[in-house]
């Protein structure tokens, strides 16, 4: 199995919920330091952090235009998160589908 360093782990740099808010407005286009900021009501310093972090995980892409930086998601690279998350989905769509067949029997 590979080490994967902190600052590398997908999982470490989703676990804020802050830089998953960043990441649901970043998903359609990219942003700004500043718009991000805005919209989440957080100063600027603290949103670099976060891209920082994220950037280092490798789900954002940074492209830099004269003054500015827009960062975009790199979507591909939550593909680890959601092929462990997808055991979790099948498990309980099975718990559930057994709870509604268990129910309709009571019924009857």
């Amino acid at each position: 199995m590979t080490q994967v360093s902190q600052n590398q782990d997908p999982f470490r740099a989703i676990a804020d919920p802050n830089r998953r808010r960043m990441l649901d407005l970043m998903l359609t286009e990219e942003r700004t330091v500043g718009f991000l900021a805005d919209k989440l009501g957080i100063a600027q310093p603290s949103v670099s952090q976060h891209m920082q972090v994220l950037r280092l995980a490798g789900l954002v892409d940074a492209r830099a235009e004269g003054r500015r930086t827009y960062y975009g998601v790199r979507a591909a690279e939550l593909r680890e998160v959601a092929d462990w998350l997808s055991k979790y989905e099948a498990f309980w769509t099975g718990r559930l589908d057994a709870l509604e067949a268990h129910l309709s029997r009571m019924k009857t």
